[in-house]
C-alpha cells in the first residue's frame, strides 16, 4: 500500500514487516508470519535512513504545494484582468489606443532615426600650439592673463630689450664704417683713374718726342753720309732717338701700372662691398632680435596654461603658455560601416555634453582617407600573427556654425554629432 509522504501515518516498514490486514475480523485465529524476535530489532542506521526520507519527502511536499499556489494566485490575476477589462470597456479602448500610439511611435522614431548616423567617440579639436620666445633674456612685461581672449597682433610677452638695443647700434656702426671704406676705395680708384689719363698723356708725349728724334736722326745720318753734315751731330741725334724711345718705354710702363692699381683698388671695393653687406645683415639680425623681445599673437585665440612671469629667464624656444585658436571643429571617430552615405556639406545636429540644453550645427566637412590606427605612432600589423577583424574608426571632420559667444569651448570637450546623410 502506498502512502503519502504527507500522511502522518506513514513510515517505513522493513523488508520483514508485512501491512495489517485490511480483511474484516471473522474471529478467526490468524497464522502468526511475524519474523522472530532477533529480526524485529532495527539498526541505528535503518533509522537515520527512514528519516532522512521522510524530511525528504515533506520537503517535496511542500515545494509541489508553493508551486501550485503561485500558479493558482497568478491564474486569479489574469481572469481578474479579463474580467475587469470585459465589464470596463473604456479602459480596454484606451489600452488599445495606447498600444497603437506608441507602436505609431516607434515607427515614427525608426524611420526618423535611419536617416541619421551618430557617435558618442567625439571631441571639439584645434589646433593649438606652444608659444616660446625666439631670443633669450629677462621677462619684462606679461600684459595677458589665463585664458584671456586676443587678437591678432596683440602683445603676449616682452623681454627686457636692452641688450638687443645695444647690438642693433653696434650693428649700424658697423655698417657706417663699411659704407665709408667703400667711398674711401672709391675715392682711390678715381685718382687712380685719373692717373692712368696722366700717364697715357705722357706716352703720347713721348711717342711725339720719339718721332721727332727719330726723323731729326735720320735726317743728320743722310747729311753725315753726304759729306754736308758732321758726324758728331748724326751721332748726337741718334743718341736722342734711343732717350725719347725710352722715354715712351717708360710712360708706356706707367700707364700699365697705373692701370693695374685701378683693378687692385677695384678688388678692395668688392671686399668693402662684402663687409657692408655682412655688416648690414647683422644689423637686420640685431633689429630682427629687437624685434622678437616683444612676442605677439599671431591670430586671435585664448591664451591658456601660462607659466610665464615678470622677472624670469627665459631660453630660446621654452614654452611659456598654450595658445588655442578661434578655429574650432568636431573630430568624430565613425565607425567604417557608418560611413557608407556620409558626404562632405551634409548637415549635422550637435550635443555638447557641456551645454546639454544649446542646440549646435554644423556640416561636414572632410573625411579622413584611413583609418585612424593607420596614422598612429605603432599602427596594426595585420600580416603577422593571428588576424581578428574588429571594426575600424574614421575621423570625421565637422564645422562649428553660429556658436555663441558666451560660451567656452575649447579642445577635449566631449560632443555627440548626428548626421544626416539620408
Amino acid at each position: 500500500m502506498h502512502f503519502p509522504p504527507g500522511d502522518p501515518d506513514f513510515r517505513f516498514m522493513s523488508p520483514t514487516e508485512q501491512p495489517p490486514s485490511s480483511a474484516p475480523d471473522t474471529g478467526e485465529t490468524q497464522p502468526n508470519r511475524t519474523a522472530p524476535e532477533e529480526t524485529q530489532e532495527e539498526t541505528p542506521g535503518r533509522e537515520e535512513a527512514r528519516d532522512e526520507g521522510r524530511d525528504e519527502g515533506r520537503a517535496k511536499d511542500g515545494g509541489r504545494q508553493q508551486n501550485t499556489t503561485k500558479g493558482d494566485s497568478k491564474k486569479k490575476e489574469k481572469r481578474g484582468l479579463w474580467q475587469a477589462a470585459k465589464s470596463h470597456p473604456r479602459v480596454s479602448i484606451l489600452i488599445a489606443v495606447l498600444l497603437i500610439i506608441a507602436l505609431i511611435g516607434v515607427v515614427i522614431w525608426w524611420l526618423h532615426a535611419r536617416h541619421f548616423e551618430n557617435t558618442d567617440d567625439a571631441f571639439i579639436d584645434a589646433r593649438q600650439f606652444a608659444i616660446a620666445p625666439k631670443v633669450q633674456g629677462y621677462i619684462s612685461d606679461v600684459p595677458v592673463t589665463d585664458d584671456q581672449h586676443v587678437n591678432a597682433g596683440d602683445v603676449l610677452l616682452r623681454i627686457d630689450p636692452k641688450d638687443f638695443q645695444v647690438a642693433l647700434n653696434q650693428a649700424e656702426a658697423q655698417v657706417a664704417a663699411a659704407q665709408a671704406s667703400i667711398a674711401n676705395v672709391d675715392a682711390q680708384i678715381s685718382a687712380q683713374l685719373a692717373q692712368v689719363d696722366q700717364t697715357e698723356s705722357e706716352v703720347k708725349q713721348a711717342q711725339a718726342a720719339r718721332d721727332f728724334a727719330a726723323a731729326d736722326a735720320d735726317r743728320y745720318q743722310q747729311l753725315a753720309a753726304r759729306g754736308t753734315g758732321s758726324v758728331q751731330r748724326a751721332q748726337q741725334a741718334t743718341s736722342d732717338l734711343r732717350q725719347q724711345e725710352a722715354n715712351l718705354n717708360r710712360t708706356q710702363a706707367a700707364v700699365i701700372a697705373a692701370q693695374k692699381q685701378v683693378g687692385s683698388l677695384q678688388a678692395q671695393r668688392g671686399t668693402a662691398e662684402a663687409q657692408l653687406q655682412q655688416a648690414q645683415a647683422q644689423r637686420d639680425q640685431a633689429r630682427l632680435n629687437l624685434d622678437y623681445a616683444t612676442v605677439t599673437a599671431a591670430q586671435a585665440g585664448h591664451v591658456v596654461r601660462l607659466s610665464a612671469a615678470k622677472g624670469q629667464y627665459v631660453q630660446v624656444g621654452q614654452s611659456v603658455m598654450m595658445f588655442v585658436p578661434d578655429n574650432i571643429w568636431v573630430t568624430a571617430n565613425f565607425k567604417e560601416t557608418q560611413i557608407t552615405d556620409m558626404r562632405p556639406g551634409q548637415p549635422v545636429d550637435i550635443e555638447i555634453d557641456a551645454y546639454p540644453d544649446t542646440d549646435f550645427h554644423g556640416r561636414v566637412l572632410s573625411i579622413q582617407h584611413g583609418s585612424g590606427t593607420a596614422f598612429s605612432l605603432l599602427p596594426a600589423e595585420n600580416a603577422t600573427g593571428n588576424f581578428v577583424k574588429v571594426v575600424q574608426r574614421v575621423p570625421v571632420k565637422i564645422s562649428l556654425e553660429n556658436v555663441p559667444k558666451d560660451l567656452v569651448l575649447g579642445p577635449g570637450l566631449s560632443v555627440v554629432p548626428s548626421v544626416r546623410v539620408r
